[in-house]
């Protein structure tokens, strides 16, 4: 069949060489900004902001700076400055323009891709600053080198004026001053706190480093410092504090490998979760990759191999599990490397195979160094491994008891659950509701096609403190499980959740607070997809009825009490009814202010830091008394009502 020159499509679109376009500069960046920094929500905004610290970061790590200073300026500028090299300003040979230019305003440029300038760097992709200065509206870069102050501006990624030279200065160094693009980030505001914990991680990773935080959005600026001599072992007594340890002395290792820098610390305690850090040039990973594989791997055949020598574990004897060795484990892995292969921009992943064996090898050499050395640790730890074990193995038979009951039963859910006619978990909602009179007036007032009622008697077990096995032994646990049909553990499978609203409905109390409590910590430690798929709510049920008359209304908050009876003409012949539990409504009210999805308000819950909120969590419903004591000693001055 003879082919047709087909210059036009069937819609009469052209489609030549001339419709192929070819972005220049920084236009790719402006044109997908997610490709480059992930979003352009909160965190893509944030990530500029780490961009620009990398690169001093990267000068402090080579030993060049000791100082980095970051500047929150008022409408919402940023200013990052350091005592590095400064950034060289004169003539690049291949794109005949400043160096400088050629960093802030092309892709894949900079000292990063070759050479000796940066030996390790968290920049890999060398897009970093150039990125921020695409998304923009305006940056201005000062560099101090070889005593002389230079200087550039920019709009868009787009330069104002050639580098000039503005007079002398003391010291070399480099200060990046940025105003990110509203064209691209529908809110810019720069929170505080997420800054200083990102950078207070930094100080411990790049020891001897000072790293100074000051905002000065406000009347009166705020000044935060950070400087650790310890480096990973400061990082370790500072993750473990509201933990009790198992060890008397931390395990460390700083070792060279086949040109990959490996350093290691980790400490056991007496909880039951596990933290683990991966770091690979100072940038967190928190998918992990292949260092943190490594250093699981090593850690579990090195105490298999000193428990077997030992007699702890027979010939017959099963291995201890990768499961049981990480049970109470507070762990960091970071590498430094050159060219660190990434798997995407933000940097989650590290996917470099030779990091995998240089963290196994040298913590695998200097693990079994250690347990012989300190024998009394070797003993608590692998004391602490096999009550997991057992604990595993216990949780395993409860587990499969709960699992062969969903499946036995098949649709014969919890007797107490009032399931909904709708198999579609699209459109299927789960209240969990606190107590049975509640429960009553729910199952009354509910649209029974999509809202499923799951009543529960008292408190749940509090997750934080309980193994697996316990927690499945709990009855209201139980039937939460099999309701869900998401299995647990293993097992777990967000396909199979049965609605895609749970919500949580609890009193307006004390006692309705801890009970939420009690299973946001379930849900958060055992069905964290259901969080991080946006599937878990909490319903926000008024506090007052208020009517004089005829007119009625419902008040959700305090203020709101007080604005209905103003707009009633005061308070004489008002009568205010207020709720102090969810049973005190009759079916149709608490259809009409809860349970209606075209009236109703609730609030979704959303895990932003998994880090800090699993230590919350350890703070307000594990074992340790005293931290949990100073978080409300601390905080008590800002309650207003602790019914609310």
């Amino acid at each position: 069949m003879a082919q047709k020159d087909i210059k036009k499509t069937e819609n009469n679109v052209s489609y030549e060489a001339k419709d192929i376009y070819v972005l220049e500069g920084l236009e790719p960046v402006r044109k997908r900004p997610g490709m480059y920094i992930g979003s352009t929500g909160v965190d893509g905004l944030h990530h500029l902001i780490w961009e620009v610290i990398d690169n001093s970061l990267d000068e402090a790590m080579a030993g060049y700076a000791k100082n980095i200073k970051i500047e929150l300026l008022k409408g919402n500028r940023v200013a990052v400055t350091d005592d590095g090299r400064g950034i060289p300003v004169d003539i690049h040979p291949q794109t005949k323009v400043s160096a400088l230019e050629t960093v802030m305003c092309t892709l894949h440029a900079g000292g990063k891709f070759g050479g000796e300038s940066y030996k390790i760097s968290g920049g890999l992709h060398g897009v970093g600053v150039s990125v921020v200065n695409a998304l923009s509206k305006w940056m201005r870069v000062e560099v101090c080198r070889g005593n002389n102050l230079y200087s550039q501006e920019y709009e868009r990624g787009k330069p104002k004026y050639k580098v000039k030279k503005e007079g002398k200065c003391e010291r070399n160094g480099t200060k990046v001053i940025f105003d990110a693009d509203q064209e691209i980030f529908s809110e810019i505001e720069f929170d505080l706190k997420r800054i200083i914990d990102h950078l207070r991680q930094q100080a411990f990773l790049t020891p001897k480093a000072k790293i100074e935080i000051i905002d000065e959005r406000e009347k009166s600026p705020s000044y935060y410092g950070f400087y650790f001599e310890g480096g990973l072992l400061s990082f370790i007594d500072y993750l473990n504090r509201f933990r009790q340890p198992i060890q008397r002395t931390p395990f460390y290792v700083r070792k060279d490998y086949e040109d990959i820098e490996v350093e290691t610390a980790f400490i056991y305690n007496q909880e039951i979760e596990t933290d683990e850090l991966s770091f690979a040039n100072n940038i967190y990973t928190p998918d992990g990759g292949m260092h943190l594989t490594g250093f699981r791997s090593a850690l579990t055949r090195t105490l298999n191999d000193w428990a077997r020598t030992n007699n702890y574990l027979k010939a017959s004897d099963e291995n201890l599990s990768g499961e049981d060795v990480r049970e109470g484990l507070t762990a960091i892995i970071s590498v430094k490397l050159r060219e660190p292969q990434f798997e995407g921009q933000t940097k989650a992943r590290l996917g470099t195979p030779a990091a995998r064996t240089a963290v196994e090898a040298v913590v695998a050499e200097f693990l079994k160094e250690f347990l012989e050395k300190n024998s009394t640790d070797a003993r608590a730890i692998v004391e602490k491994c096999f009550l997991a074990q057992k604990a595993r193995k216990a949780a395993k038979a409860a587990k499969e008891t709960v699992l062969r009951k969903g499946v036995l039963e098949g649709m014969t859910l919890p007797g107490k659950l009032a399931d909904c006619s709708s198999r579609n978990p699209e459109e299927s909602e789960l209240f969990i509701v606190e107590g049975d009179s509640a429960g009553g007036s729910a199952k009354s007032g509910r649209d029974r096609r999509i809202q499923a009622i799951l009543p529960l008697k008292g408190k749940i077990l509090n997750v934080e403190k309980a193994r697996i096995d316990k927690m499945l032994a709990n009855n209201e646990i139980k039937s939460l499980v099999i309701a869900l049909g998401t299995a647990i553990r293993d097992n777990f499978d967000i396909n199979k959740l049965r609605y895609h609203k749970i919500i949580i409905m609890t009193d307006a109390d004390t006692d309705g607070s801890h009970i939420r409590t009690l299973l946001l910590t379930l849900f958060f430690r055992h069905f964290l997809p259901v969080i991080e798929n946006g599937h878990l709510y909490i319903a926000q049920p008024p506090l007052y009825r208020i009517q004089k008359g005829k007119e009625m209304e419902y008040a959700y908050r305090d203020n709101e009490k007080e604005k209905i009876i103003k707009s009633f003409g005061g308070p004489q012949g008002v009568n205010i009814q207020r709720y102090k539990g969810l049973g005190e409504m009759n079916p149709e009210q608490l259809w009409e202010t809860t349970l209606n999805p075209g009236e109703r308000t609730l609030k979704l819950v959303a895990v932003e830091n998994a880090q800090k909120a699993s230590e919350l969590f350890d703070i307000l419903m594990g074992e340790a008394v005293e931290p949990r004591k100073a978080f409300i000693q601390n905080r008590a001055a800002f309650v207003k009502n602790l019914d609310i």
